[in-house]
């Protein structure tokens, strides 16, 4: 089978590569659609030792598997837990001690004609959930998983500061909580997909320093994180939503003086980001720039890393 393949830090197109078999309690998947995100680009950069098939954001078809599944959509929770350490046994499977995880750790991922996952990470797409939408189903989770972690309500002042892609989605969840939501980016033309979304957005230079109850850092460099935490106000809360190589440099007693609460925050809740698709409360299509099929997998990606770029959609079947 053709798949996107990384080592060293270099991506190559196999085309040789066999068909998995999955393992007893997994599905062997069709991939149809997938998704190329900041997380792969920061893979690329050395970002984890990663080597293996690149990709967890897909839609697939089960080829191999229970018969309730077969010729199914499919969408699946990236995270494979072991079901039996201190984690998996708490309910949190997301930490498992032996996990392995779609595309980035010790599992091959979705850049390809077939993956394989365990059959309770998998989630039937709704009928009216089209595929190219469904693709956005692990970063809408991840975007829910903020209000897993923190108390939202209407009296909430929040700030997003980063206008990319994942940027795009934690906006339009917290504009369902209702709470003084305030978008901050560098491009009008996204923020533009916000606003007609009656969601309020602004440049860095609008935001007021230490206004704020709650701020989200979707941005990926240090810059995002200085304009996240000054327009906090003391004991804030600090969420931290991107993974990126390199080393920040923090003003630790800035946050012990002010309390300030740090939370890193990543994958979500699948069946609530599907429900949002099923009834149109979350809009990806603004969001989709450019389709490729997989035989173009590295142009694909040398679009994706171009500035300014929202998502590029991998087609493998």
């Amino acid at each position: 089978m053709k798949a996107l393949w990384l080592e060293n830090q270099e991506l190559q197109l196999k085309t040789d590569l066999p068909i998995p078999e999955p393992p007893k309690g997994e599905a062997l998947i069709k991939v149809l659609r997938a998704g190329i995100c900041n997380t792969d680009l920061e893979l690329l950069k050395g970002y984890y030792p990663y080597t293996g098939i690149l990709g967890h954001e897909f839609v697939g078809v089960v080829e191999k598997g229970s018969e309730n599944l077969i010729n199914k959509r499919v969408v699946g929770e990236i995270n494979a837990a072991c079901g039996y350490c201190r984690f998996c046994l708490q309910g949190i499977p997301t930490h498992c001690e032996n996990r392995t995880v779609l595309g980035i750790v010790n599992r091959n991922g979705a850049f390809a004609e077939y993956l394989c996952l365990p059959e309770k990470n998998l989630h039937l797409v709704p009928d009216n959930v089209s595929t190219d939408a469904a693709t956005f189903t692990e970063p809408i989770a991840a975007a829910l998983e903020i209000q897993e972690q923190v108390k939202i309500t209407p009296n909430e002042k929040v700030l997003v500061v980063g206008d990319g892609k994942l940027g795009q989605l934690i906006a339009q969840t917290l504009a369902l909580t209702g709470c003084d939501l305030l978008v901050v980016g560098r491009h009008k033309d996204k923020l533009a997909n916000l606003e007609n979304r009656g969601i309020k957005t602004g440049l860095v230079d609008d935001i007021k320093d230490r206004s704020f109850d709650i701020s989200v850092d979707c941005t990926g460099n240090p810059e995002g994180f200085a304009t996240a935490r000054r327009a906090l106000r003391p004991r804030g809360t600090l969420v931290l939503k991107s993974t990126y190589a390199g080393n920040l440099s923090v003003d630790m007693s800035s946050l012990v003086v002010d309390e300030i609460t740090l939370i890193g925050s990543r994958c979500g809740p699948f069946s609530p980001a599907l429900e949002l698709l099923a009834k149109n409360q979350i809009d990806v299509t603004p969001l989709i720039q450019y389709h490729y099929p997989l035989s173009e997998g590295l142009a694909a990606f040398a679009k994706a890393q171009t500035k300014g770029v929202l998502k590029v959609l991998l087609e493998m079947n």
